[in-house]
């Protein structure tokens, strides 16, 4: 069975480390602030200028001026600061961010991201991607495994504008999770219910299979 938006996300709360400074993407990325696991602790920077982003607000906490990339409104932890997107910029440009988790249109077999625009279709711009995928250490995408005409967006070549070229670390899709290394998508994980041969049918690009691929749990 296919992961939700909401699983997906968890999944990548787990790649979380104690002491990592974290930029979460709009979309999916955004709900991982939701589930940081218990017993670490992270900072959530947000590019329009907070550090320190905590979960959802519940219907009481809502304040309208807290408000992540995506205008959603937001929390903020204890130990947060607030700041101008410049010097948000700043900290993204330098390196200072150990982890980003970002959606993306496609990603090929070689890392490289196509995540801000589809030809002739509306496009509001590259946002803070493009800077995102430059400055920071470690990159995971979380997107379909397939498009809605069942078409795989693992490619061997990405076919639409780049957002960045050899930088993506690892992919999680609604079905399988897999590392990009040596020019091609290792499988690691699945997610429960689905096959390895569904996976091998829904990804274009080059998939590296070894061993028995155990299935993804979320604790």
């Amino acid at each position: 069975m296919a992961l939700s938006r909401e699983q997906i996300a968890k999944r990548v709360a787990m790649e979380l480390q104690d002491g990592y400074y974290v930029n979460l993407g709009i979309g999916i990325p955004t709900s991982v602030a939701n589930y940081v696991p218990d017993g670490i602790e992270v900072m959530l920077q947000s590019e329009n200028g907070l550090l320190g982003m905590g979960p959802y607000p519940s219907a009481d906490q809502v304040d309208a001026d807290m408000i992540n990339a995506g205008k959603e409104t937001v929390t903020a932890a204890t130990g947060a600061a607030i700041f101008s997107s410049a010097e948000s910029f700043a900290m993204i440009r330098g390196g200072h961010v150990d982890l980003t988790v970002l959606g993306a249109f496609e990603v090929d077999q070689n890392g490289n991201i196509a995540s801000w625009m589809i030809p002739k279709k509306l496009v509001k711009g590259m946002g803070g991607a493009m800077d995102l995928v430059a400055g920071a250490k470690n990159i995971i995408c979380t997107m379909t495994h397939a498009n809605k005409h069942g078409e795989s967006k693992l490619l061997t070549e990405c076919s639409l504008p780049l957002t960045g070229v050899g930088c993506i670390n690892k992919v999680i899709t609604d079905l399988a999770l897999l590392e990009i290394k040596d020019g091609a998508f290792h499988l690691l994980e699945r997610a429960p219910g689905v096959s390895v041969d569904e996976i091998i049918a829904k990804t274009q690009g080059k998939l590296i299979v070894s061993g028995d691929i155990p299935e993804m749990t979320f604790s």
